[in-house]
């Protein structure tokens, strides 16, 4: 009884830390032994921003493997859902889409209207809720410097981790759910009739990379994580706080670079890599906004969750839900239809614009 009690306490709030401007974190290991091939500032803790969304994913992967939900499970959108900023899919509240459109929608479009909605099926309805449940997980996987206030990676002071951490996390994903990391290959997918593409850079632009995941505000800089195989030998890398797409995607090819030749793997001299700011982030820019401020408002007087929300989830919501396919690379999806207009309102949620995570 007292070990439940005790994890039912509310998580100590984590102090807001520098983001150490014009300083990168980055480290490389092979996936399959978890040996360390490099690493700088590795444990500085900074702004993940939607890296986030690998531990969104984390945990969704983990519900659908314990059956708690499936691909086709209806996920409800709430005015909080509808409400986040850029990166989006522009969900209207009251509609519903499935649980493989909102992973989609994290792996492509890094959108935060989906993993939003995506967090408080998973939570109960409640976003915090689904924070708790996440910051828990990451400490049960050892990520013990990493705090998450949302399932997005939009800005909040609380929310940090470490180019370590996010390395244990990615190693997780690959280890506990392989049946599962195919999603992040994916390049594009269809929904509601428009053409959505994969953020990714280094899936189109490095050898042998094959995931995972991008992310970017002001605060946090350019994130990216990212997995490649050549041969028998699998690395993951992250960079953390890079100033432009070009700098992320040059020192990351560089880390893998130097890893896979670490690892006895033969490496050609590669051309140096130029990406364009992406239009999304460059759009987030535009809509900088004081949420700092905004934060000590929304946050006010936060209530405690209890973890025992834990994965609580409505079954009614995977009824009458249509399939999807896979047809070679693309994913293209039948759209399920919106239903009647979703009771919460989640009010007490209300956000000034925001950055992109």
């Amino acid at each position: 009884m007292s070990a439940l009690l005790a994890a039912c306490l509310p998580l100590a709030p984590v102090a807001a830390h520098a983001q150490y401007h014009h300083m990168l974190s980055t480290i490389t290991l092979d996936a399959s032994t978890g040996n360390v091939l490099s690493q700088d500032n590795p444990d500085l803790q900074r702004y993940p921003a939607s890296l986030t969304k690998l531990m969104t994913l984390y945990l969704t992967f983990k519900a659908l493997k314990a059956g708690q939900i499936s691909l086709d499970t209806a996920v409800p959108v709430s005015i909080h859902a509808a409400s986040m900023e850029p990166s989006k899919l522009g969900l209207v509240p009251g509609s519903y889409f499935t649980v493989q459109q909102a992973v989609l929608g994290l792996v492509t479009k890094s959108a935060n209207d989906a993993a939003c909605a995506l967090g408080e099926l998973l939570g109960g309805g409640d976003e915090d809720a689904f924070a708790d449940l996440m910051t828990r997980q990451a400490h049960a996987l050892g990520m013990n410097a990493t705090t998450f206030r949302n399932a997005s990676g939009l800005p909040d002071p609380e929310q940090v981790t470490t180019a370590r951490d996010l390395a244990l996390l990615t190693r997780h994903l690959l280890i506990d759910f392989p049946d599962q990391y195919h999603w992040f290959s994916v390049p594009s997918f269809v929904f509601r009739g428009r053409m959505v593409m994969n953020h990714d850079p280094m899936l189109r632009i490095y050898p042998g990379a094959d995931g995972l995941k991008t992310g970017y505000t002001l605060e946090a800089g350019r994130n990216l994580v990212t997995s490649a195989v050549r041969g028998n030998v699998r690395l993951v890398g992250v960079v953390l706080g890079a100033w432009s797409n070009t700098q992320r995607s040059n020192v990351m090819a560089s880390l893998l670079d130097d890893g896979f030749r670490q690892e006895g793997v033969p490496v050609d001299a590669a051309p140096r890599i130029d990406t364009p700011d992406d239009s999304d982030e460059l759009l987030a820019a535009a809509a900088a906004s004081h949420h700092r401020s905004s934060y000590a408002a929304r946050h006010a007087g936060r209530k405690s969750h209890s973890p025992a929300a834990g994965v609580a989830l409505a079954s009614a919501h995977g009824a009458n839900r249509r399939g999807s396919k896979l047809r070679g690379a693309s994913v293209h999806l039948v759209v399920a239809k919106p239903a009647a207009a979703h009771a919460t309102s989640h009010a007490k949620h209300a956000k000034s614009p925001r950055h992109r995570a």
